[in-house]
């Protein structure tokens, strides 16, 4: 049995090897405004020496809705929220998050921005905060767009 492999032209390799990068970027990006937020002490105001961490991922769509989940570590959690400030101010709540397993808090179903909160996502100032009994003001803290 004779096998004839077929020579691509450096360019040729090149288009398909783009293609498929970019179709693998496809299956992987959130739809939406997808952010990655880290939680620690030392982004609360004022700053908290903790051992305790969380992460996860929060959506905001332009239809100003709202969903993801984060996980934490270290801390006996007592309440979980997306509030609106800047980094280094706090600010009101505006999604109370939902514990849904033993480390994790969801934001529920249906969650939706209003306009102002939407605005204020798209300035950057928006965070997410977890309380604990050692620290009812916020035990972790972590901005929504960027750490």
């Amino acid at each position: 049995m004779k096998v004839t492999l077929m020579r691509l032209q450096p360019w040729s390799l090149l288009s398909v090897v783009c293609v498929a990068l970019l179709l693998a970027g496809c299956a992987t990006t959130p739809t939406g405004d997808g952010h990655r937020v880290v939680l620690q002490g030392s982004q609360e105001v004022p700053p908290v020496t903790t051992s305790a961490t969380g992460s996860g991922i929060i959506t905001i769509r332009p239809d100003r809705s709202v969903s993801g989940s984060i996980t934490t570590s270290g801390i006996n959690p007592t309440a979980a929220h997306i509030h609106e400030a800047a980094r280094g101010v706090n600010g009101p709540v505006i999604v109370p998050l939902v514990r849904t397993d033993v480390n994790v808090w969801s934001v529920p179903a249906g969650a939706k921005l209003t306009e102002a909160q939407y605005a204020a996502h798209r300035a950057g100032n928006l965070y997410v905060n977890v309380h604990s009994t050692t620290n009812p003001g916020g035990e972790i803290r972590g901005q929504i767009g960027g750490n």
